[in-house]
């Protein structure tokens, strides 16, 4: 569930600019001055309902087919949001782990002074297919 893809519909606002709905998270809402703006708000703003659902252990829905969505007079758009992308950058918040390895190996590795969290980051990272 790293890349998700929800519909989105952007409004003309009477004011200026657009305002944005999502048929999924009935509770979401932005706006932006213009499109570009809009659509870097709609995906922050789905970042946070997908993150709050997931925290408070609420079912992260289904994206709605394009062909049911309401559209109410605005624009549909697709918002691709890449939650390992989000959690980098929103939640990089270092956690402390107590691990166990062999005498022996502690050893070795302090007398060739590794960084023994720089390690265990890239080995869960490479054994989690993620990059950099």
């Amino acid at each position: 569930m790293n890349k998700l893809f929800y519909p989105a519909v952007f409004h003309k606002a009477e004011e200026g600019g657009f305002w944005v709905s999502f048929p999924d998270f009935p509770e979401c809402f932005t706006e932006g001055d213009d499109m570009a703006q809009a659509y870097e708000m709609a995906v922050e703003a789905m970042g946070l309902a997908l993150v709050s659902r997931r925290e408070e252990g609420e079912e992260i829905p289904n994206p709605t087919e394009i062909d049911k969505v309401d559209i109410e007079e605005g624009t549909l758009a697709i918002i691709e949001f890449d939650m390992l992308e989000y959690q980098k950058k929103h939640n990089s918040r270092a956690v402390k782990k107590t691990l166990s390895i062999p005498e022996w190996l502690n050893e070795e590795a302090t007398a060739m002074g590794v960084n023994f969290s720089q390690v265990l980051q890239e080995a869960l990272m490479s054994k989690l297919g993620i990059n950099k």
